[in-house]
């Protein structure tokens, strides 16, 4: 809301994901990409439309999506098994002892084996955000919804963090199904999206959809790499 009237943020979007898809999703600063994707989670509501998931209306937050923030919201009191844990409470069908071993089982899966009792505040920014992702996986979600997971981490961790969310992505026996992610930086996107959502300013509207079809792994020296670079950024401008 602004002055006593409505702040129109996004407008006329119609897009679908499709199972075991790799979306990403740019467009200018402020332009509602995040408000876009609290919409697709269940924890914001449309003023109009409406989200539909696996063929049903999304009426609020579903252990099937799961949303990484750009800064991990880890809870500081909690140890890192504790956070992961976090993402179970509505397992009914699972003693403690199994949410543990589950957790623990995503941890290692994401590098962090031995660390479970240990604090967020005894973490680096990279380990950080590998609990925000072993939490986010340990429900297995059908569809993983990231909001510039990468934007707050050194160039190495967040090469190596990429790695390993594609290989996760790519093999199909592990959660989650889908994975739809914001970015600001184009080559991120192009090295590991399928498919490109270009959104306006605001209010967003699709200004163009690009798919990528590179071989993986893509190599970003190629020429075809820089093709699809230029592409993004002609929709940009």
């Amino acid at each position: 809301m602004r002055r006593g009237g409505e702040l129109r943020v996004l407008e006329g979007l119609n897009l679908s994901i499709s199972y075991a898809e790799f979306v990403g999703i740019i467009g200018p600063s402020g332009c509602g990409k995040s408000t876009l994707m609290r919409i697709m989670a269940g924890l914001l509501k449309p003023k109009s439309g409406e989200v539909i998931f696996r063929g049903k209306p999304l009426k609020g937050p579903t252990p099937r999506i799961s949303l990484m923030f750009q800064t991990p919201a880890l809870f500081p009191w909690y140890t890192v098994l504790e956070n992961v844990m976090l993402a179970l409470i509505h397992e009914r069908g699972l003693t403690k002892r199994d949410k543990e071993e589950k957790a623990m089982a995503f941890l290692d899966m994401v590098g962090l084996s031995g660390f479970e009792t240990a604090y967020p505040a005894e973490l680096s920014g990279g380990m950080r955000q590998r609990v925000a992702l072993a939490r986010a996986l340990v429900s297995q979600p059908d569809l993983l919804l990231m909001d510039e997971p990468f934007s707050n981490l050194d160039p190495l961790t967040a090469i190596s963090l990429r790695r390993e969310i594609e290989t996760l992505w790519l093999n199909q026996s592990l959660p989650p199904s889908s994975i739809v992610m914001v970015s600001h930086d184009v080559e991120e996107l192009v090295e590991m999206a399928e498919r490109i959502i270009v959104l306006t300013d605001r209010p967003a509207r699709i200004a163009g959809i690009i798919e990528v079809k590179l071989e993986r792994p893509r190599q970003r020296r190629s020429s075809e790499f820089y093709d699809y670079v230029d592409r993004v950024y002609t929709l940009l401008s």
